[in-house]
């Protein structure tokens, strides 16, 4: 099993201050890789820097120019979202890491996990928001249908809906986008009848969840939903947005997932890259910024990807009445996915 990671040491020159994404996030999880020894399992993958031309897979011109000035002047792009001088060539190689996890699953690796920043899943083609400056995941599935891998399902578990992947693909069949996320929350988006529109419409899957939602609650909406769309859809390669603030105790959302509850997730999408898409899974990091939790659960997330956890098995009277209620009325809403 070869299972890479994606890291570099500029990620941290994103200096943010005292803002929750910051250096630290990085340090934390491979300081916590180190203790556990997996780190000697993995394969590192040097990142290369995103072009221009392969950023603009999603974003405009007038947009990228305005973040590399932005930059250079050290503005935040909005209240939540702060720059530094070195902020656009972090951004760029933060894109580039998760193209290079493309191309290193397109050839020999199992399953590539791009431990990057800054995230990118909120970031829209003319607007950047909520901590992110360029969308990742989004031109990491433009990248892989230029080389061919040309039906992409993108998974989002981040607590925080992924407005931007959203819109970037909205109109698209060729990008089945799921996201499970916490309703009400930032940034507002990801109303469960929020389906696609024109050639997209039905590829664009929401699952809203109330508060209080817990392993077991997201491990029956991947069964319940995800697993059969995927089926249906048949895509060429999975990436997934892994935000792990959905953790229980973590102060700004009101999510209840453990560490293992992100571990069962990779389980989920491990085997349906393996069902569907010779593995080709890549993930890339989003949110998670309770350190302590954020590095158990990309180890745990890992020792997934290499094979190694325990079954759980799902404990269907743990599901909140409110999560069935809304599987169903997902479902209705999607049923073309199911056919």
């Amino acid at each position: 099993m070869q299972v890479g990671y994606i890291f570099h040491e500029d990620y941290l020159k994103h200096e943010t201050g005292n803002h929750p994404e910051n250096p630290g996030r990085l340090l934390a999880i491979m300081e916590a890789l180190t203790e556990s020894d997996l780190i000697n399992k993995l394969t590192l993958i040097q990142p290369a820097s995103a072009t221009i031309d392969q950023v603009r897979f999603i974003h405009s011109l007038n947009y990228i120019n305005s973040v590399e000035d932005f930059c250079s002047i050290e503005m935040a792009i909005d209240m939540d979202t702060p720059t530094s001088s070195h902020s656009f060539k972090t951004a760029l190689l933060a894109a580039g890491g998760v193209i290079s996890a493309v191309d290193a699953v397109n050839n020999d690796m199992d399953s590539v996990f791009a431990l990057v920043r800054p995230p990118g899943h909120h970031a829209e083609p003319d607007k950047g928001m909520g901590f992110c400056l360029f969308n990742n995941v989004a031109i990491g599935a433009r990248y892989a249908q230029s080389i061919g891998l040309l039906k992409v399902l993108i998974v989002d578990w981040d607590v925080h809906h992924g407005n931007g992947t959203q819109k970037a693909f909205y109109n698209d069949g060729s990008v089945l986008y799921f996201s499970i996320h916490q309703y009400p929350h930032y940034p507002g988006t990801g109303k469960k009848e929020e389906i696609g529109a024109g050639n997209g419409k039905g590829r664009t899957i929401n699952v809203p969840l109330p508060m209080g939602a817990k392993d077991d609650d997201y491990i029956y909406v991947f069964n319940e939903i995800l697993v059969p769309a995927a089926r249906q859809f048949k895509p060429d390669i999975i990436l997934v947005s892994a935000g792990q603030e959905g953790y229980k105790d973590y102060p700004l959302s009101g999510m209840d997932l453990s560490s293992w509850g992100f571990a069962r997730m990779s389980d989920v999408v491990r085997s349906l890259s393996q069902e569907l898409c010779d593995g080709k899974l890549v993930l890339a990091l989003e949110g998670g910024y309770n350190y302590g939790a954020l590095g158990e659960s990309v180890v745990l997330i890992f020792k997934s990807l290499l094979g190694e956890n325990e079954t759980i098995d799902l404990k269907k009277d743990d599901v909140l009445n409110s999560t069935v209620r809304i599987v169903n009325e997902v479902r209705e809403l999607n049923i073309s996915c199911f056919d």
